[in-house]
C-alpha cells in the first residue's frame, strides 16, 4: 500500500506503535540511520533529539527524512518525510507535553504533575531543566509519502 498523506490507518498505526529508525543523509549523500521513539501530538509526528546530534546536523543541511516504523510482528511502515526542527524557549513546555502524551496509556504512568525520563520519576520543574540542559529539541515530520504492511 503507498499513500501520499496521513489516512486513519497510518494514525492508528503510529498511534500504537512509538518505535522507529530515522534515515538522514548525510553531506556525500549516504545514508545515516539511528533508532528512535515518536510519537503523535496535536496531528503531527513528533521525536525529541538534541542539538549535538549527528541527525540534527543532516537536517540542517537536508531536511528530509525516512522512518521505518515497527511493531514487535511483522506489520511494518515507511514514511518519506520532510523535517521541521522546533527549538527556543518554548521546547521544553513542548518536550513536557509531548512526554506527557507519550506516557498517557503507560500501565505503570506517572503521579499526576511527575514524568518519567530513562527510567526514572521526574517533576515536571526537573524534566524542564533536563531539557534546557540536554539542548532539546523537536523534529516535526511532514509526511510525503507512506508505504508498507499496516
Amino acid at each position: 500500500m503507498i499513500a501520499t498523506v496521513m489516512d486513519k490507518r497510518i494514525r492508528s498505526f503510529l498511534e500504537a506503535n512509538q518505535s522507529a529508525a530515522m534515515t538522514t543523509l548525510r553531506a556525500n549523500g549516504t545514508p545515516h540511520v539511528a533508532r528512535i521513539g515518536l510519537g503523535m501530538l496535536d496531528g503531527k509526528i513528533w521525536s525529541s533529539g538534541t542539538q549535538t546530534r549527528l541527525r540534527t546536523k543532516h537536517l540542517r543541511r537536508d531536511s528530509r527524512a525516512t522512518l521505518f516504523v515497527f511493531e514487535t510482528g511483522y506489520r511494518w511502515l515507511g514514511l518519506e518525510t520532510n523535517v521541521t526542527i522546533l527549538e527556543g524557549a518554548g521546547v521544553p513546555d513542548q518536550t513536557l507535553r509531548f512526554m506527557q502524551a507519550l506516557q498517557e496509556d503507560l500501565e505503570d504512568k506517572p503521579a499526576p504533575g511527575r514524568v518519567m525520563w530513562f527510567g526514572q520519576e521526574k517533576t515536571e520543574e526537573e524534566f524542564l531543566k533536563i531539557m534546557v540542559e540536554e539542548q532539546r529539541l523537536i523534529y516535526e515530520f511532514e509526511v510525503t509519502r507512506a508505504y508498507g504492511m499496516y
